[in-house]
């Protein structure tokens, strides 16, 4: 995927479902309901139960989808995440060593940075996208906007805070997208597979970032 196919995704969809769970069945679930609710950027975080069959089944189920991965640690993580199907992933730290593997294997890495010197750091590194996080401990959409004159033309994803409540705010702070876990997944209807909540929730963001 080139840069700019990536960057031109991020425009047209603006939220990634970001999928962290224990259980298997429930990580199904909790996709492929926000795919079925029309999201179609879709992260399984690394460290979910049996994450390289979860990410292959999501593929098969859901073509029209892009399914990433994310909390990747190192480059060996990297490689087998892309082995298993994984499109794009995300790092909580800038790795220049993770960004030159995924650039030169044309898979988008975005990095996690928080202050203007990680980011800009990431940026340098060879990072097309740069996540911020967690962009709640810095004053959410007021410090993305604040970003936007001093880091001109580099593309942020705030995550770890981002709610349904605040992610339009953060787009018209000049983010390129958002990520979103725990507001896509009220807690009872994840604890009772209640998958067209999960289903209802996702189209209502959908709608609101439209």
């Amino acid at each position: 995927m080139t840069p700019n196919s990536w960057h031109q995704l991020l425009t047209q969809n603006r939220a990634i479902a970001v999928i962290r769970t224990a259980h298997y069945d429930r990580g199904w679930g909790m996709a492929n309901a926000v795919a079925l609710g029309g999201m179609r950027l879709i992260e399984v975080t690394w460290d979910s139960d049996r994450a390289p069959e979860l990410i292959m089944r999501l593929r098969e189920a859901h073509p029209d989808c892009v399914i990433g991965t994310g909390t990747v640690l190192t480059v060996e993580a990297l490689d087998k995440a892309v082995a298993a199907g994984a499109e794009f992933a995300f790092s909580p730290f800038a790795d220049p060593e993770m960004i030159a593997f995924a650039n030169s294997n044309d898979i988008p890495l975005v990095p996690g940075a928080l202050t203007p010197t990680e980011i800009l750091q990431a940026w340098q590194a060879g990072a097309k996208t740069i996540k911020v996080f967690p962009v709640s401990a810095l004053g959410g959409a007021n410090y993305i906007q604040s970003l936007q004159d001093p880091l001109k033309g580099i593309p942020l994803i705030p995550t770890g805070g981002v709610t349904m409540n605040n992610a339009k705010s953060m787009l018209k702070a000049g983010a390129i997208a958002v990520g979103l876990a725990g507001s896509l997944f009220p807690k009872k209807a994840i604890e009772t597979g209640d998958w067209e909540i999960v289903q209802m929730v996702a189209r209502r963001l959908v709608k609101l970032l439209t």
